[in-house]
């Protein structure tokens, strides 16, 4: 048995499922897309190439192996993409839930099956079709679980609204104790520097007490002010329109003092550092390109 277990994003990661960059098909045409940035990079020409991505993805796997963190892979699937495990299920607690995701990305979930698999059934969930919900809205804090969604009439045109309210509303009731707090994101199909894609891309706690955010990527100035009281404002980095586009609140805790971060964020690892953590800097920028970073790389099985 797999004992998972889950309640926040810095405490020591112990098991790790790492997506991967291998056999990851041709790129995409511009119908295809999930995400205006992807979109930008298919219309540009400068779409990230599997090569890249898998040098990226290895460096990332190296940071682990430093850590002595066991590390999970999906399954193979030819001509597909398996980067963005954070989407597909998260563990809160002891409890694996599977995510609704976009019908297209079924597969990936059959491709970590055999680590499912050895978790106690019990534990595994899935919620009902109607609730969608997907990892990188989902953030843990202890006795709290953020999760981003988006209220807006016109939820079903958006193919960036990833979390509806029911979804909210099923981790509510599946974990009564907990305090469960939504977030309205701003959404565009067209611009990415105005896309909050997931939670993770406008806000993350690090280390104990602090936190990555970007303010204008709630819809709702209260939502905002709520992480500021919360965590207080000399507590939290914030960002501008330009890094939450590149992604600068997605990096991943392996410690409370321990930090994986993209090598360009200067700005924010200086921050860090100055802070205590020990930055691990490694180049993610290709990947990035489609709209996920680290943190949308990984699925935390066990962190102590």
């Amino acid at each position: 048995m797999l004992p998972i277990h889950v309640t926040n994003e810095s405490a020591r990661l112990r098991a790790v499922v790492l997506g991967s960059a291998t056999n990851n098909g041709p790129t995409p045409t511009e119908e295809e897309a999930y995400d205006p940035k992807s979109l930008e990079h298919i219309k540009a020409g400068t779409y990230p190439v599997e090569a890249d991505m898998i040098l990226e993805m290895e460096a990332f796997n190296q940071v682990f192996q430093k850590y002595d963190v066991k590390v999970y892979r999906p399954e193979m699937i030819e001509n597909y993409n398996q980067i963005f495990s954070r989407d597909i299920g998260f563990v809160i607690d002891d409890t694996f839930i599977k995510a609704n995701i976009l019908p297209d990305r079924e597969r990936e979930l059959d491709a970590i099956q055999y680590i499912i698999d050895q978790i106690n059934p019990k534990k595994v969930v899935r919620p009902p079709e109607e609730v969608h919900i997907e990892g990188g809205d989902v953030i843990l804090w202890n006795d709290y679980i953020f999760i981003g969604t988006y209220k807006g009439s016109d939820y079903k045109d958006y193919i960036t609204a990833r979390t509806n309210m029911q979804g909210v509303q099923y981790i509510q009731e599946l974990f009564p104790n907990k305090i469960v707090k939504a977030f309205d994101l701003v959404k565009s199909k067209i611009e990415a520097r105005d896309n909050a894609l997931h939670l993770d891309c406008c806000f993350q706690p690090v280390g104990t007490n602090k936190g990555i955010i970007y303010k204008s990527g709630f819809r709702e100035e209260a939502d905002y002010m709520y992480l500021v009281k919360l965590f207080g404002k000399e507590n939290l980095f914030h960002i501008t329109r330009d890094e939450m586009y590149n992604m600068n609140s997605n990096i991943f805790s392996i410690a409370p003092d321990v930090v994986v971060s993209e090598k360009n964020f200067t700005r924010l690892n200086t921050w860090l550092r100055d802070h205590g953590f020990t930055v691990e800097e490694i180049p993610y920028a290709e990947i990035a390109k489609q709209e996920g970073l680290l943190r949308c790389s990984t699925l935390p099985l066990i962190r102590d």
